[in-house]
């Protein structure tokens, strides 16, 4: 059977785009949900492993106040290894900064490389096993986490 690599590619634009809208707009109540149990989300400044480390990460991050982000994804490039394992190499744009909206709009505060490797669990729902982001520039104002 071929793998339909158009078809994986898509579900993990999917779930990708998921993911920010969650962080965005829902302070990342749901974040934990898109990765595996034991799953590792590697920001610019820590690893965070398991639901438990990443619920913590946005909990905190919203009884900080109010705080709007935008998460721009460019050059998603996904890497199929079989039906169930797949890379997603992507390039993040954070536009961020706290306070209520609307806010001076400035460059953005992170430009990074990022890459998931991503695993579709038996009940078919892809997750991520790791998501990593290297910093490739940033911009004077600090980023939260």
């Amino acid at each position: 059977m071929a793998i339909d690599e158009l078809r994986i590619r898509q579900e993990l634009e999917v779930l990708n785009i998921a993911f920010w809208r969650d962080v965005d707009s829902n302070w990342g109540r749901n974040a934990h949900d898109f990765f595996t149990a034991d799953g590792v989300y590697t920001t610019s400044h820590k690893a965070r492993q398991g639901h438990d480390a990443i619920r913590g990460f946005y909990a905190e991050r919203q009884s900080r106040g109010e705080r709007v982000s935008r998460h721009l994804i460019h050059n998603f490039h996904v890497t199929v290894q079989d039906e169930t394992h797949a890379t997603a190499e992507w390039t993040m744009c954070l536009y961020a900064d706290d306070g209520v909206a609307p806010l001076l709009s400035e460059p953005p505060i992170l430009i990074g490389a990022v890459t998931d490797v991503c695993v579709r669990g038996s009940d078919g729902r892809w997750r991520y096993a790791s998501r990593t982001t290297r910093p490739l520039f940033k911009g004077s104002r600090p980023t939260s986490g």
